[in-house]
């Protein structure tokens, strides 16, 4: 039987074995190459999330000492509610622990950490495309019904 995934929040040191994770992330979304995510912007991203006035947040999942996920999590206002509600930016596990339950333990691990702060609800957007993800996120919340619209400016 293998050791149970931990997670946790991130820290500091976790910088390095996060960026390859983070890396990945972005390459699944087609920012890689001459599309690549800035080297700036993810330190700023990294930075953020040990700020004590930023409202980002970052946990990982953590077997033996490897990371095996990450996931990225904001608190903001919102028109409907007095609490402030969860947005779950990015979630990104090992292709080799697809599967295996780790999206899932980030997932719930946001959950817990949301609720433990007083928030009501958690929601997130993925890719029509990404239909594996999909079938883990419709066993996990409910569809909004809300479809996304953009206006890069």
């Amino acid at each position: 039987m293998s050791d149970p995934i931990q997670i946790r929040p991130a820290t500091p040191a976790d910088f390095d074995a996060w960026l390859p994770l983070w890396d990945a992330y972005n390459a699944f979304y087609g920012r890689s190459g001459e599309t690549a995510l800035s080297r700036d912007i993810t330190h700023i991203t990294w930075a953020r999330f040990f700020d004590a006035y930023e409202p980002m947040h970052a946990m990982v999942a953590e077997r033996n000492g490897q990371l095996l996920g990450i996931v990225h999590f904001l608190y903001h206002r919102h028109t409907t509610m007095a609490a402030p509600t969860c947005y779950l930016q990015d979630l990104y596990t090992l292709d080799t622990e697809r599967g295996k339950g780790v999206g899932r333990a980030l997932i719930e691990g946001v959950y817990a950490r949301a609720r433990a702060d007083g928030l009501e609800r958690v929601y997130w957007q993925t890719h029509e495309t990404n239909q594996t993800a999909m079938k883990l996120y419709d066993q996990v919340a409910d569809r909004s019904g809300f479809v996304v619209y953009r206006k890069a400016l």
